[in-house]
């Protein structure tokens, strides 16, 4: 198994950023607390404050199912606040996790080049 890194973009929706940015420091604390196999799980804002972009990397792909079962109760009230700009998934997820992101908008999977 290895490493994944999940990259997502987001555009707040109009009066949204405050509670948008609210529900992201709450899923930090759940993270922090019981996600041993989230290695990373960054928020950046873009100058004006309009958008932001989530890097998580996880230690395999069952830390990020796990992160999702984790934090799926937070997944409606979050994506009522923004819109989707983009999102990738980088690394070689497993069947397990491929089978769970089949028919979402959100990742791209991007796999890695084997260097010569």
């Amino acid at each position: 198994m290895s490493e994944l890194i999940g990259i997502a973009r987001f555009r707040f929706l109009p009066g949204k950023r405050e509670e948008y940015l609210r529900l992201s420091d709450q899923a930090r604390e759940l993270v922090k607390a019981t996600e041993p196999g989230t290695l990373a799980y960054d928020l950046y804002l873009n100058g004006d404050q309009t958008e932001c972009m989530f890097i998580e990397r996880y230690r395999d792909s069952q830390a990020a199912i796990d992160h999702a079962a984790n934090l799926g109760h937070l997944f409606a009230d979050v994506l009522a606040t923004v819109e989707i700009v983009h999102g990738e998934l980088l690394g070689e997820p497993s069947a397990e996790l491929r089978a769970n992101l089949a028919g979402s908008d959100v990742p791209a999977l991007f796999t890695p080049y084997r260097f010569k």
